[in-house]
């Protein structure tokens, strides 16, 4: 079987998300998964459950516009996970269509500041009209990669993301990125599919493809090993419910002292 190399599958990541926000940006559905493409497709998929607008409470998804709601393609709710203060500073890595950059946005209130990190165009400009749409102001979406982050050392308050650092190729050097952005005291909360340890990496990629958030997961070992070697202390990673056999979806925390 040939060997998919590191930009190759940067690339197929990249071409997922653009085709995702132009389906969304159509009016069509937007999955986690590319089915036609020999990959998995979570909207027809017996996990469907397991990602998308649907793990967020109804109260919170009606302050979004739709079009965000739509692209919401994560497995979790890190916002239940992060306990965002007023006049704080989050980042969101890939934070895609902007739904929890808004809904951030208004956790912090208008002393507090929200940015979101994505790679990809067609989320970008996604992201400027739904905050546009929703009336937000208190936020600002750059692009670049969760590998090499455009922020300053010492930034940020809070680092949250949903189903993204899954996707990387690089996990070390996003787990030392998110160290060297984040204030001392500053917090991780993150959601993210994560294996049982007994899986090996060829298991998780015969329960599903790259860019349909399994084949690149960590185990639980691994997740909690990179981020304490990145400097990290209080390292949780804590399994909600399942996404594929030894696959979770979780919720990781962590802090830099």
């Amino acid at each position: 079987m040939p060997t998919t190399s590191t930009d190759q599958i940067q690339d197929q990541v990249r071409d997922r998300y653009a085709a995702a926000a132009r389906a969304v940006s159509s009016g069509r559905t937007a999955c986690c998964g590319d089915a036609a493409a020999g990959g998995t497709d979570c909207c027809s998929s017996s996990e469907a459950g397991s990602f998308g607008p649907g793990l967020y409470p109804a109260d919170e998804l009606v302050t979004l516009p739709q079009t965000a709601r739509d692209a919401s393609l994560g497995c979790g709710n890190p916002l239940a996970v992060a306990d965002l203060h007023s006049g704080e500073t989050i980042l969101d890595l890939g934070s895609g269509g902007g739904g929890d950059v808004l809904l951030s946005a208004r956790r912090v209130g208008p002393t507090g500041r929200v940015y979101g990190l994505d790679m990809t165009d067609e989320m970008l400009e996604l992201a400027r009209r739904n905050a546009t749409e929703a009336g937000v102001s208190n936020v600002e979406f750059r692009k670049g990669r969760i590998e090499d982050i455009p922020l300053p050392e010492a930034s940020v308050d809070v680092v949250i993301s949903n189903c993204v650092i899954n996707l990387s190729t690089d996990k070390p050097a996003v787990f030392a990125q998110m160290h060297r952005v984040l204030r001392p005291g500053g917090r991780v909360g993150v959601t993210d599919v994560v294996a049982e340890d007994t899986l090996t990496p060829a298991e998780r990629a015969e329960r599903g493809d790259w860019v349909g958030c399994v084949a690149g997961a960590l185990s639980r070992s691994e997740y909690v090993d990179g981020l304490t070697a990145a400097g990290f202390t209080g390292v949780e990673v804590s399994f909600t419910h399942q996404v594929a056999e030894g696959m979770h979806s979780a919720i990781i925390r962590a802090t830099r002292t």
